[in-house]
């Protein structure tokens, strides 16, 4: 008995110490500002998105999980009927962001709810920017896929 009760108080205090090391961590990185000047953000290739739109993630990491970034759709960008296993939170920047043929301008806030089908896009005269914030991994999963040719 005096055994297993040792073996107890060994994980608890195992469990306390990981839990005041994350806590620390987590104070640690709450109290660094974060200062990315637009010239210095670096685009990438949206991975797993449609070719063209680029993306910088800002927080997070949007293949694993949550995260927070901007979405960089080219002049003229449409994306056919789909939807994402997460919902997603939208600011617009720049241009204006499409969602089922209604326009967003800078400043609009767009919410689109886990599983919805929508179509969305840009604008053709203007690249649009848009912060981006989901709880899980971005997907993009298309209702309509495109057939394999044999």
């Amino acid at each position: 008995m005096k055994r297993f009760s040792f073996y107890i108080v060994l994980v608890l205090v195992g469990m306390i110490f990981l839990g005041v090391t994350e806590t620390s961590a987590q104070k640690k990185m709450n109290k660094e500002a974060v200062l990315w000047a637009a010239e210095d953000i670096k685009w990438e290739p949206l991975q797993g998105g449609p070719p063209g739109v680029m993306t910088v993630t800002l927080w997070g990491d949007q293949t694993k999980g949550a995260y927070g970034g901007m979405n960089k759709f080219p002049a003229g960008f449409k994306a056919p009927l789909h939807y994402h296993t997460y919902a997603t939170k939208i600011v617009v920047i720049k241009g204006a962001y499409t969602l089922n043929g209604k326009k967003y301008g800078p400043g609009s806030y767009v919410y689109v709810p886990a599983g919805v089908k929508h179509e969305s896009g840009g604008v053709e005269d203007s690249e649009s920017i848009f912060f981006i914030e989901q709880s899980g991994k971005f997907d993009i999963v298309l209702v309509n896929p495109p057939s394999e040719k044999k």
